[in-house]
């Protein structure tokens, strides 16, 4: 029989990523699929394509196809290496239980030789589950917290190579995190031959915010203190996403000391927190009495905040 040189029907390099490959295919098939092309010979260059593919997707069919080393040339005479299709193997699989080999008609004695006639998920030529879309939507930490309903405009590739720009009213659920990806079923590309449409990924991200911090569903935000609520103690009113809380400041407290409201973040189960860090800011010497105050205070405490540098 002939070798079949998988990577040259795909038009990609032996070292393409699965991403790579997906691509290609993806280009390929919308080129000659029966249903849309009009190029001479696009059945039989499309069911080429799929076998190819069925191939290179697949991890451990590539692993085994790479076995046989990048020496041979499409159109070579090949013979399998004896125990090829050893059992259990990914080279020897699957014959049904009347020892009839799945969509066998659809794959060249060259593949059938290798993988035993696995065909797996490439069913018929003609018929064709359509591609996963991917798409992004930035949404603010407000929406993230309480859900939406937004409109998402897409423009999604048809089999003839057109493009299909569509409307989608998406509901993103409370307490989604950024980099979260919400499916929506059967809104990605269309299928060929009747073959089911695609699916849509949304990935989620979350614009910045003027006053929060995000870590997945922990929150945190800077609080300013004065320097006798610090000291003293205090309880003091702190912003949260589901509305104002009062914080107990414990006495003798520091800049970057942490302060933790459970259960204020975003919601989930179990729901983030939020993060008080408190800062300490000094009133403004912008008056004699100002000053004043400061040069007493100097006077009265006799404080040295490096005295630790000094032992």
């Amino acid at each position: 029989m002939r070798y079949k040189d998988y990577y040259a029907v795909m038009g990609v390099p032996r070292t393409a990523s699965a991403e790579e490959i997906k691509r290609a295919y993806r280009k390929l098939a919308h080129k000659y699929h029966p249903d849309v092309s009009k190029e001479k010979g696009a059945e039989e260059r499309f069911k080429e394509l799929g076998e190819a593919y069925e191939v290179l997707r697949d991890p451990e069919k590539r692993a085994a196809y790479d076995q046989l080393g990048p020496n041979w040339r499409a159109d070579q005479d090949f013979t399998p290496p004896p125990g090829w299709q050893s059992a259990g193997s990914a080279r020897g699989r699957a014959r049904s239980q009347e020892g009839r080999r799945p969509d066998a008609a659809h794959f060249s004695d060259f593949f059938e030789s290798i993988f035993g006639g696995g065909g797996g998920g490439f069913h018929r030529a003609a018929s064709m589950r359509g591609e996963d879309e991917h798409a992004q939507l930035t949404i603010t930490l407000e929406d993230a917290y309480a859900g939406v309903t937004r409109p998402v405009r897409l423009s999604i590739p048809t089999p003839d190579g057109r493009t299909d720009v569509r409307t989608l009213n998406v509901r993103i659920p409370a307490g989604v995190q950024a980099g979260q990806q919400v499916r929506l079923a059967g809104q990605g590309s269309p299928g060929y031959g009747g073959g089911p449409n695609g699916d849509l990924y949304l990935e989620i991200h979350i614009a910045p915010h003027a006053r929060y911090r995000v870590d997945g569903r922990d929150l945190s935000v800077t609080m300013p203190v004065a320097p006798w609520e610090a000291a003293l103690g205090a309880t003091l009113t702190v912003p949260t996403l589901g509305g104002k809380v009062d914080l107990k400041v414990p006495a003798g407290s520091q800049t970057g000391q942490k302060l933790r409201l459970r259960g204020r973040g975003l919601p989930g189960n179990p729901p983030g927190d939020e993060y008080v860090v408190l800062e300490i800011v000094n009133p403004p010497t912008d008056s004699d009495r100002a000053r004043a105050l400061y040069r007493q205070m100097a006077e009265d405490l006799a404080f040295n905040p490096r005295a630790h540098w000094e032992a």
